[in-house]
Formats: C-alpha cells, structure tokens, sequence
C-alpha cells in the first residue's frame, strides 16, 4: 500500500464525515473527498507537509464551501422542502459510516445546520462535532482563533440545539414508530392522533421530481388525514423496513425492489413530534444501486 493509498484509508471516514455534515448530500461528499485525495496527490510538496490531518480538511471544508455558495441558487428555487440525502444505517457504501456521530446526522439536526452560513456551519462542526481547538479551526478556515469562537458561539447561540434533545434510547423510539406503523396499516386514526404530538409537523421531499406535499403539513390531525390519503394511493405490495435513518429509528419503504420513500422522525416527551419524508428520486438514487442491505 503505497502512502496515497494509506491516507485515504486512514482519512476518508473522517472527510466524508465533515463533507456530508456540511452539504446533506452522500453522492456529493464522496466526490468531494475523491477530488481532495487526487489533488492532495499532486501536489508538489505534499510529502512535507507535517500536519497532514489538518490540512486534508483545510482542502474539504474549502471545496464545501465553494459547493454550498455555487448552489444557493438551486436551494433557493428548490421546490418544496429540502431534506438532507439520507443515510441507512444498515447499508454503508464504506466504512465511512461507521464514523458517524449518531446526535449529529439526525434529520433535524442536519436541517438546524441549514440556518448557518458556509462559514459558520464550518467552524461550528469542526468545534462542536470534530472537537478541534480554535487555533486549528482559525488555519482550516483562514480566519483567527478570536473570530473562529465568536464564530462558533454565535452559530450555537442561532441554533438552539442541544445534544440531549436527540434520540437517547432507540430500542424505545423504535416501539413508537412500529405502534405508529401499525396504525397506520389498519387505518386506526385514534392511535395515530394519540402518537404524534399536537403540533407535530411534516416534511417531505420530492425535489418537484415527484409528487410531495410542497409546504410543511401542521398539526396532528392535519397529518393523520394526509398519510392516510396517503396509504389509500399505495399499491398493495408496498414493503415497510424498519431501519435505523440518520442514527434514529425510522422507515424504508420499497415497492418492486425499489426504495420509494425513506422516513425519519425526532421524538418528544414519548411521541413524534416530527416526521421527514424523502422521496426525491435523486436522492435515493445511492440506495436503489446497493439494495442488498434490504
């Protein structure tokens, strides 16, 4: 194994991590740190260069950003919601995934991230996610070690979200959506209204490929009346996997072998209080080629 070799095995888990935290997109990162390890290998001195860590990162969060500004303008006219390109945990198309911080790739978590400039979502991942010091931040990012935390406390400061307030015991929230599923199949609208919370809300995602509610859906019962017009359009050999979306419980739903819809939720006090849906063909297209993890 040559050293070009041995950096991408030691280093890829750790880029596609940081690529797809900042961009919400699996086949994006994966190309992204594709194009860091080559133009990493062609640079002139790269055998000098002592922090090599660091400076791999320097080159994806930079190529991050340059992504996310060049693509305001899709996000902007982006029809409906945009949901981040899931991740199933059951299927990892390297050991990438295994790199991942489960409070971290939530769903929700992914959409707080959404509020943040490229800037600001940078620095705050590499501190509050990656555990980098300020100093290493300041060089990944061009900016000094005073304004990196000022950076960082604002941005936590904006999104208001704490660790705890993900999914702790997955076992449990697992019960919940198999209860909520169950409802759903037998249509008893009772059991569903008493699963979600009252102000739930729900999200899908069809990227005007598909057909998808194009505003957020408010309210349980509001819900309820959707999925369940929803279910009477389904053809009868539609399939329910159970798997684990974006380190929570969740749902995969396939026909014919292929993945339809994949749902994720965040939970409170016991019930739903959001649900995700991503139906956006573009964005399972990654699991449509690898479904022996079905």
């Amino acid at each position: 194994m040559n050293e070009i070799e041995q950096l991408y095995q030691d280093y890829k888990p750790l880029l596609f991590s940081l690529a797809y935290r900042m961009l919400g997109s699996v086949m994006d990162a994966e190309d992204i740190v594709q194009e860091t390890f080559i133009k990493f290998e062609k640079l002139p001195n790269h055998e000098s260069i002592t922090n090599v860590k660091s400076y791999l990162c320097k080159m994806t969060t930079n190529r991050c950003i340059d992504q996310l500004r060049s693509s305001v303008h899709q996000k902007e006219t982006y029809v409906g919601p945009w949901l981040p390109e899931p991740i199933v945990e059951d299927y990892v198309a390297d050991p990438a995934g295994s790199y991942f911080m489960k409070d971290s790739i939530s769903t929700a978590y992914m959409m707080l991230l959404e509020q943040l400039s490229e800037v600001e979502r940078a620095v705050f991942l590499l501190r509050e996610v990656f555990q980098y010091e300020y100093d290493e931040i300041a060089d990944i990012v061009d900016k000094n070690s005073t304004n990196c935390r000022q950076i960082f406390h604002r941005a936590k400061k904006s999104l208001g979200h704490e660790p705890e307030l993900f999914q702790k015991d997955s076992k449990q929230l697992g019960k919940i959506v198999e209860r909520f599923l169950r409802a759903l199949n037998t249509g008893n609208i009772s059991e569903m209204l008493q699963m979600l919370e009252k102000d739930a809300t729900f999200y899908s995602d069809g990227g005007g490929k598909v057909k998808a509610a194009v505003k957020p859906i408010y309210t349980a019962e509001r819900i309820t009346q959707f999925f369940l017009g929803l279910m009477q359009k389904f053809p009868a050999d539609y399939v329910f996997h159970r798997k684990m979306i974006n380190g929570a419980p969740g749902v995969v739903v396939t026909l014919e072998g292929q993945v339809l819809h994949v749902v994720s939720f965040t939970f409170r006090e016991g019930k739903i209080n959001d649900i995700y849906l991503v139906a956006n063909p573009d964005k399972l297209r990654s699991l449509n080629e690898h479904l022996q993890w079905i």
